[in-house]
């Protein structure tokens, strides 16, 4: 897929962080990171290790001394604040963000930007960008750490591409055919043995509306093999006799 979103950092001030952010890029199938004057320089050693193997992203990212020089190819830029600023922007979601990123991919390029961890975007930066994405948070405790906030939109873009086949969702344990109409049905007999000496269908004039209930609920789940057969032998071990 081209023109996918560029993640711009801001003055980042950790290179763990920096690492960090990468995996969260990658995860999501995002590879390109630029670097807005990082505090310690780059490359910065303490990336990689961070990264847990997203070395494509820090090999491939770029260093630029101004945002401006950062998103100079970028029609579409959204910053990432939870602050006013007194700029007045749209603000949206990062998911409202990421359709727009996708509408627009065709045509023209997008960058989402992140500020560094400790004082987030300056007011500068901001207005920069067409639009400020933020997300509903805990008013008293609105603190993202850098890469939550890398992957928060990593992840809402991620479900516009799902589909192209670049995105893979992790393998699920393989699910069992639902069990043979024969095995469903001992087991229900199973279950109307045990129940008749005990009076269970008693009154006989409401024994054949008992019996369809019983049925109904026992075929609800759609029982494989390994379940029915666990079943039955729970009501096996409940109808024999205990031995003192």
């Amino acid at each position: 897929m081209t023109n996918k979103p560029v993640i711009v950092l801001v003055r980042p001030q950790l290179g763990e962080n920096i690492g960090k952010a990468a995996r969260a890029m990658l995860n999501f199938g995002l590879t390109e990171m630029r670097l807005v004057s990082p505090r310690d320089g780059w490359p910065n050693p303490s990336a990689g290790p961070a990264a847990s193997g997203a070395d494509v992203v820090l090999e491939q990212a770029q260093v630029f001394e101004s945002l401006a020089e950062a998103v100079h190819d970028c029609a579409h830029v959204y910053a990432t604040t939870v602050r006013k600023r007194g700029v007045t922007k749209p603000v949206l979601t990062p998911e409202e963000a990421s359709r727009e990123i996708h509408t627009n991919a065709a045509q023209s390029r997008s960058a989402i930007v992140f500020g560094p961890e400790r004082s987030g975007l300056e007011t500068d930066d901001v207005a920069l960008a067409r639009a400020i994405i933020t997300v509903p948070i805990n008013p008293e405790f609105a603190s993202l750490n850098l890469a939550q906030a890398v992957i928060l939109c990593a992840y809402e873009w991620s479900k516009g591409v799902g589909r192209a086949g670049e995105l893979a969702q992790p393998t699920q344990e393989e699910l069992l055919p639902p069990a043979p109409q024969d095995e469903l049905e001992g087991m229900i007999g199973h279950f109307e043995a045990l129940l008749e000496p005990k009076g269970y269908f008693f009154p006989e004039s409401r024994a054949a509306a008992t019996h369809r209930t019983l049925r109904s609920m026992l075929t609800k789940p759609q029982w494989n093999h390994l379940e029915v057969r666990t079943m039955r032998g729970i009501l096996s071990a409940l109808g024999r006799e205990r031995r003192d």
